[in-house]
């Protein structure tokens, strides 16, 4: 379910622990200032079911993707670099990949593998687990390129990456509603990500970043949140056998 340093915390609960954490979190926010109705009892089932699958999924696949040699390319002069600027270069080398492998999953070819991602009618902070196996090796993928950035990094940055990543996806999904337009110059925001959820087609080929927004501005795909009028309205517009949306077929 979240990406660890190996050896770090691998028989621990901590993982877990935090990620139901976020999520109460979550759910308190989302009752103070819920950006759209939901009616939990409805949705929470079918999100557990996927949560369940979507751990089922990570573990076999971080057991290949893991296992791809990807040759030291961090340049012997950086080795001695800070462990935060490793972090930093980590972060943008990641979002970038995501940016593009979140992009490639909105062509006609690879969408099968991402459209359940997309069929929640309610989006909140569990609403984004839904995830098929090549969706998740997919986005692995970015996280195992980088990861010689880290070469010789301290343990706290191994942690600092398996909290924010926790942390993001619930947030990205996270069904609130605040002015968060300054935020988004830097960083993606609900808001922002919820347009991107939106059943509008023009909509979901928009703010596709997962961490920073800059790769949408810069080969444009941002969309304005701001020029949103009234409610949106999530899911799909085609039917799919649950069967195929789970696979990604």
């Amino acid at each position: 379910m979240v990406r660890v340093r190996p050896g770090v915390m691998n028989n621990s609960l901590y993982p877990y622990l935090l990620f139901w954490g976020v999520g109460l979190l979550c759910f308190a926010a989302e009752w103070l200032h819920p950006a759209h109705p939901i009616r939990y009892r409805s949705v929470l089932w079918k999100d557990l079911l996927a949560l369940g699958l979507y751990n089922l999924s990570f573990l076999l696949v971080v057991q290949v993707t893991d296992r791809i040699p990807i040759p030291q390319y961090l340049p012997v002069a950086l080795y001695n670099l800070p462990s935060v600027w490793k972090l930093l270069l980590f972060y943008l080398v990641e979002d970038f990949g995501l940016y593009w492998v979140h992009r490639l999953m909105h062509t006609r070819t690879v969408w099968p593998v991402h459209r359940w991602h997309h069929s929640p009618t309610s989006l909140y902070w569990l609403a984004g687990i839904r995830a098929t196996i090549p969706h998740i090796a997919l986005f692995n993928l970015t996280y195992v390129a980088a990861l010689p950035l880290l070469h010789e990094a301290s343990g706290w940055v191994f942690q600092v990456i398996m909290v924010e990543h926790i942390v993001r996806n619930s947030w990205m999904h996270l069904n609130v509603t605040w002015n968060s337009a300054w935020l988004e110059w830097v960083f993606v925001t609900p808001r922002y990500h919820h347009i991107h959820h939106s059943s509008a087609p023009a909509h979901q080929v928009k703010n596709l970043g997962a961490l920073l927004t800059i790769w949408d501005r810069l080969f444009g795909t941002y969309y304005n949140p701001d020029r949103i009028q009234g409610q949106l309205s999530f899911g799909l517009n085609e039917r799919v056998t649950p069967a195929r949306l789970v696979i990604g077929l």
